[in-house]
């Protein structure tokens, strides 16, 4: 398993991991290069709610799922509130917050479905993106995974829908932990790396590093160390190992873009036959 950037054509990039089986599911992860939006969103954003031009946003979206050979008007997207709550996408969600923010999902931070065709969209600026596929079952999902829906368990309640809903066997799972933030970047305060401590004190060491004197946080290995909880075998995960704050240039980055920026999306979905 690895992450590669690739050309898509016109200065769109995604990024892609290739123990995903492109013959039966596509994803990516958008750059920021490619789009129509002005700054300080320049220029992919696929964020409806950064006071954006939506229709910037929409063409930027046909843009990139175009690319990917999908349809952005049968986009479901949620509206994202580093909560933990996952929704089951059916036939009749399509299109929700694929072209207006108002018909997004309410108050949710993960998606699944084995819907065919149905792109789960959801849209990241240092927070951790999470996909998943079950390929017994033909069952995907995706999930927005920021410090709160991390302590709070967003990737093992993803995991344990798609187990609850499909029948998924964990130990067969794949997972990918998208560009976010890296631990060379993320600078935490105290309450934060408590919570963390009180609910992974064994792995502490491991999330927690001083660095000149500030207290980083490694939110990739967080949401690794969940995943393994979960049951996925360690060869079924894989980590982008990218820092969006140190590639900001190719990234949408919140701290490194001084808050005021756009959003990268993460993109799932299973293909027709």
């Amino acid at each position: 398993m690895s992450f590669a950037i690739e050309h898509l054509g016109q200065n769109l990039w995604r990024g892609r991991f290739t123990a995903f089986p492109e013959q039966e599911v596509v994803h990516g992860f958008s750059g920021r290069l490619g789009g129509v939006s002005e700054k300080p969103w320049d220029s992919l954003n696929m964020g409806l709610h950064v006071e954006d031009a939506p229709e910037a946003v929409l063409e930027n979206r046909r843009r990139f799922l175009r690319a990917l050979d999908l349809k952005a008007e049968l986009a479901v997207s949620p509206e994202q509130v580093h909560g933990t709550e996952v929704y089951q996408v059916r036939d009749e969600d399509k299109g929700r917050g694929a072209l207006a923010y108002a018909g997004a999902i309410p108050r949710t931070d993960a998606l699944i479905t084995d819907v065919p065709g149905v792109p789960l969209l959801l849209c990241f600026a240092d927070c951790v993106p999470l996909i998943f596929y079950d390929e017994e079952h033909h069952a995907i999902g995706a999930a927005h995974a920021g410090w709160k829906g991390t302590v709070g368990g967003v990737a093992g309640n993803t995991v344990s829908a798609m187990q609850r809903v499909f029948g998924t066997e964990p130990d067969k799972l794949l997972a990918g932990i998208g560009p976010a933030i890296g631990p060379c970047c993320y600078e935490v305060g105290e309450e934060v790396e408590a919570q963390f401590r009180e609910i992974w004190p064994q792995h502490a060491d491991k999330l927690f590093s001083m660095q000149e004197g500030r207290r980083k946080l490694d939110l990739w290995e967080a949401n690794r160390q969940q995943l393994l909880s979960a049951g996925l075998p360690a060869a079924n995960i894989e980590c982008a190992e990218t820092c969006t704050a140190c590639q900001h240039k190719w990234f949408f980055s919140y701290r490194a873009d001084g808050g005021r920026t756009g959003r990268l999306a993460a993109v799932i979905a299973l293909k027709e036959y």
